[in-house]
Order: C-alpha cells, then structure tokens, then sequence
C-alpha cells in the first residue's frame, strides 16, 4: 500500500509546480519532499517526474498517480463529512422483533419513513433467541424481546407490556375453560405456543390449568407464519396463545373467542442493544416510537 504521505507531498508538488513551495505549505525541508517522491518512485516502479533546470515535467505515470491522489483526498473528505453527519431523520434502523409485534410496529415505521424520506428500516420478525444471535453478531442494532436476557452483553429498557390472548374457534364462545375442552379443540401449534401456553396456564387464575402437560395437548395443526395462525382458529380447526396485536390485526377476529382470564397475563416488552456499542442518534426517534406504541 502507497504511503499517502508520499501521495500528500506528490499532489502538493504538482499544484505548487514548485518544490520549495511545497516544503514550506507541508512544513517540511526541501531535502524531505524529494525524499518523499523518490519513495513513491520506488513505490510505483515508475519515474513520476522529469527534472531539468530545477523544474520538471509529470510523466504519465506520474499523471495517473496524481488522479489517484486526487481521489484519495476526496474520498478522505467525504468520509469526514460523513463522520460528522449524525441526523435524527437520516440513515438505516435495522431492528428486530416477534411476528406479532411487527403487525404493528412496521405500519408506523412506514409513516415515519414518509414523514422523513431519508430515514430507512431494515425491520424483521423473529423470536426471542434469534433476536439475541442478531445483535451479538451486529446484523441487527436494536430488538424488541419479552424476556429480559441473562446475559450482561446485553443493555436493556423496559418500555410497556402485552396481554396474552386464549384464542378459539367462535363455537366454544361461554365454554368452560378446562383440560377436556382444550383436548377436544386441540391445539394449533406455532415456535411460541408452548412458552406462551406455560405462561398462560401459570397465571391467569385457573388452577385446574397449571398441571396440564402442554406436549401431551393433540396437536392439530402447525403454522410458523403469523398471519396463518389465526385462520386455523377461525375454520375451527383448533385453539391456540398468541399476543392481543396479533389479533387485533386479523380481519376475521368476529370469528374468534378470547377466554377470558380470571387474572390478566401480560409480557413485558424490552428494548435492547448491545452493551457498550454507541448506536447513531437516529436510533432515538425509533426509541421513542416503540415507547409511544406500548403506552
């Protein structure tokens, strides 16, 4: 690689055409800027000047090292300006979240970004482990999670909390809610039932819930895409857990029943980053808007 002192001194010399011109704008000594281009001579393989009578003359070679030089310098110039530009409404957001949560988020990530055109979203939905990989691995800056991680790689914020939904087909609207029905509906598994059924059970009052083995629950359908899931329940084909957006987003929740709780079940939601990694102010007027959304 050219030294780019060397390149500096050269491009000097050639606009100044004068080599004590350039010692005295580079602070330098006359001996110390012919040194210089020697060096790069010697660099390039190539004679960059011909003197005569204390003058010279740029060889070809010499004009494309010049143009490269040139380069350089404006490629130094712009990547200053850009180390100086930190604007709120400017710049790609890449972040993460559950399926269900991006129902909501994405739409008013669309206005934000028609409100400010220069401000891009890299948004994808995922669960929780998929989104901790993700920013360990810097493919994603920030995520939305509902369990606080462990890991003190992480920073985290709470910033609001989610009902959990007990979802059936409308024929079991004013049912009991016990182990035998459940059994007879069956379940519509999806990559979080089984932690949101746990929850569920645990916490929302009905004791005749916790003990039941959620793996011995018939299973009658399986869907790892969110916008399916609750089609299943509407045909009737089973019941399934899922948060309080997902369903306020589906076009036929008239077709659905929400057992509802003795006691309400909520997931928290988190915000987080990766610990210690400064991430551009524009990743504020994101932060504001997930607050916004789960107050």
């Amino acid at each position: 690689m050219i030294n780019p002192q060397w390149l500096t001194t050269f491009k000097t010399l050639i606009e100044t055409e004068h080599f004590t011109q350039t010692a005295e704008l580079l602070n330098m000594t006359q001996p110390g800027v012919s040194q210089h281009i020697k060096k790069l001579e010697q660099a390039c393989g190539y004679p960059l000047i011909t003197r005569y009578n204390k003058q010279f003359e740029i060889t070809e070679q010499g004009q494309l090292v010049y143009q490269y030089a040139q380069q350089q310098t404006l490629q130094y110039q712009l990547l200053m300006n850009d180390l100086q530009t930190d604007s709120p409404y400017e710049g790609t957001c890449k972040l993460a979240c559950s399926g269900s949560f991006a129902l909501s988020l994405y739409p008013q990530l669309l206005r934000l970004q028609q409100q400010y055109p220069k401000l891009h979203f890299h948004l994808e939905a995922a669960p929780n482990h998929k989104i901790l990989d993700s920013i360990e691995n810097n493919t994603i800056d920030i995520g939305i999670v509902t369990q606080q991680p462990m890991n003190d790689l992480f920073e985290t914020t709470i910033i609001g909390q989610e009902p959990l939904c007990l979802v059936f087909p409308l024929q079991y609207k004013d049912h009991d809610l016990t182990n035998e029905l459940l059994t007879t509906c069956g379940l519509i598994d999806h990559p979080d039932a089984q932690y949101y059924l746990t929850k569920y059970f645990k916490h929302c009052g009905h004791h005749n819930l916790i003990d039941i083995k959620i793996e011995q629950l018939p299973m009658t359908s399986y869907i790892n895409q969110l916008n399916q899931i609750l089609i299943a329940v509407a045909e009737g084909i089973g019941f399934t857990v899922l948060p309080q957006s997902a369903i306020d987003h589906f076009v036929d929740k008239n077709r659905l029943y929400i057992a509802p709780p003795l006691a309400s079940v909520t997931e928290q939601l988190f915000i987080i980053q990766k610990k210690y990694r400064h991430l551009p102010i524009r990743y504020q007027t994101v932060t504001s808007l997930l607050t916004s959304l789960c107050q």
